[in-house]
C-alpha cells in the first residue's frame, strides 16, 4: 500500500514539541498471559526515540485492568466494578513496575498519574493536574497517566481512556494527540468486512460523516473502540490539537515520519483551559432550550444568551452551574454558567429585557461565560 501524502496536519504532529501518546489495552496486554513485555518495550522504543529527538511525552495508557486478571486468575475482563477495581489495585501497580524498568533502559524517569473525571470536572482539581503536569515535564520526566479504576466509581468514570487522552492533551497544552491501538486507522466501516475503505485524511467534520464506528475491541480488554477514538478525536480536533490514530505496531513510524494511521487536522481555535473545562471537560447540571434568533445570537455573533430566547429549562441547577444550550433540533450548541436558579427561570423565559423587574434584567448566561461547541 502506498503511504499517505503527508499533510500539513501530518508535519504537524511529526513536528510537534510536546505530545500526548494513548495507548490501549489491547495492545499491551492479553487475557491469558497479562502484560506483552515486548510491545510494552517495542512501545517505549518510540517513546524514547520521540523524546531524544526533543520532544516532551505524555503516556495515557489503559491496562491496569487487563494486567490484573492473569495474577488474579480471572479469564476474562469482569463486568462488575468492584472486581474491576480489585483487578486495577494489582495490574496498576504491574503496569507503572513495567513502565518504569521499561523507560529506564533509556534513563528516562517516569511519573504516575492516576485520575478520575472529578480531577477534571473539579476546576481547582483541574488547576493542580495542570501544575503537576507542567513539574513533571520540566524535570524531564514522563507522565503515565491512567484513570484511576481502584477508586472510580460508575458516576466519575471516564468511560473509556481516548476521551481521557483527549482532556490531558488540552490540559498539558500538547502540541499533537497520537491515538494508538489495534485498529491501524479510521475505517468507513468494520475494517473485517468488504467495502471498508480507509480514510487517511480528516479535514473536517464531513470527511467522517456516514462513518460506522464499533464501540468495543473484538479482544474485550478494552471499553472504547473505534468510536472513543473518533469522539476523542473530534474533540481534540476541534480544540486546536491535530491527531494522528495509528496501530500501536506502527507506533514507531507514527511517532516519527507520522505517515501511517490517519490524520485530523485542527479545525477549531485553542481555547484558554478555562474555556475548554467549560465547553468539555466538566459536567452540565442542566439544559436550556433556545429559539433560532438565541442560536444565531450565541452562536453566530458569540453574545450573551438573554431570557427572550429561552424556550423551555430541564434540570435542577444552580447559578453558576454549567448548562448546556440546546437548539430547537434537539442539538447541544455551547455551554455555559448560568446566572439564574433553575427554579428562578420558568417565569423568565420568553420575557424581554424591558419586560422584567429592573433585579431580573441581567443575562441568562454572559458571553464571556459561554462556549459555543462545533461538533
Amino acid at each position: 500500500m502506498t503511504a499517505p501524502v503527508v499533510s500539513q496536519s501530518r508535519n504537524a504532529v511529526a513536528s510537534a514539541n510536546r505530545i500526548v501518546v494513548k495507548v490501549g489495552s489491547s495492545s499491551l496486554t492479553t487475557a491469558e498471559g497479562g502484560l506483552d513485555p515486548a510491545r510494552l518495550d517495542a512501545l517505549v522504543d518510540a517513546l524514547a526515540a520521540r523524546s531524544a529527538a526533543g520532544s516532551q511525552v505524555v503516556l495515557v495508557s489503559s491496562g491496569a485492568i487487563a494486567a490484573g486478571l492473569a495474577p488474579l486468575k480471572i479469564s476474562r475482563r469482569p463486568r462488575d466494578l468492584a472486581t474491576q477495581q480489585a483487578a486495577a489495585s494489582v495490574g496498576q501497580l504491574t503496569l507503572a513496575h513495567a513502565y518504569a524498568n521499561s523507560f529506564g533502559r533509556y534513563a528516562l524517569t517516569v511519573g504516575q498519574v492516576l485520575l478520575t473525571a472529578d480531577d477534571v470536572v473539579r476546576r481547582a482539581h483541574y488547576r493542580n493536574a495542570q501544575r503537576t503536569f507542567d513539574r513533571l515535564l520540566a524535570l524531564g520526566a514522563v507522565p503515565v497517566v491512567n484513570e484511576n479504576d481502584t477508586v472510580a466509581t460508575e458516576e466519575i468514570r471516564f468511560g473509556d481512556n481516548d476521551r481521557l487522552a483527549a482532556l490531558v492533551a488540552h490540559l498539558v497544552g500538547a502540541d499533537a494527540l497520537f491515538l494508538l491501538s489495534d485498529v491501524d486507522a479510521l475505517y468507513s466501516g468494520d475494517p473485517r468486512k468488504p467495502g471498508a475503505v480507509r480514510i487517511s485524511e480528516v479535514a473536517g467534520a464531513s470527511d467522517v460523516d456516514g462513518v460506522k464506528a464499533g464501540t468495543a475491541g473484538a479482544s474485550g480488554l478494552g471499553t472504547g473502540g473505534m468510536a472513543s477514538k473518533l469522539a476523542a478525536a473530534r474533540l481534540a480536533s476541534s480544540a486546536g490539537i491535530p491527531v494522528l490514530l495509528a496501530g500501536a505496531s506502527d507506533a514507531s513510524r507514527a511517532l516519527t515520519a507520522a505517515d501511517v494511521g490517519t490524520a485530523f487536522a485542527a479545525t477549531g481555535s485553542r481555547l484558554t483551559a478555562r474555556r475548554f473545562w467549560l465547553g468539555y471537560a466538566t459536567d452540565a447540571n442542566g439544559r436550556l432550550h433556545l429559539d433560532d434568533g438565541a442560536v444565531a445570537a450565541v452562536v453566530g455573533r458569540r453574545r450573551s444568551l438573554l431570557a427572550a430566547g429561552i424556550t423551555g429549562v430541564d434540570g435542577d441547577f444552580e447559578a453558576g452551574d454549567v448548562v448546556e444550550l440546546v437548539s430547537l433540533a434537539g442539538d447541544v450548541v455551547a455551554r455555559g454558567v448560568v446566572g439564574y436558579d433553575s427554579a428562578e427561570l420558568p417565569s423568565l423565559i420568553g420575557r424581554k429585557s424591558h419586560d422584567l423587574p429592573e433585579e431580573q434584567r441581567r443575562e441568562v448566561v454572559h458571553a464571556d461565560d459561554l462556549v459555543p461547541l462545533h461538533r
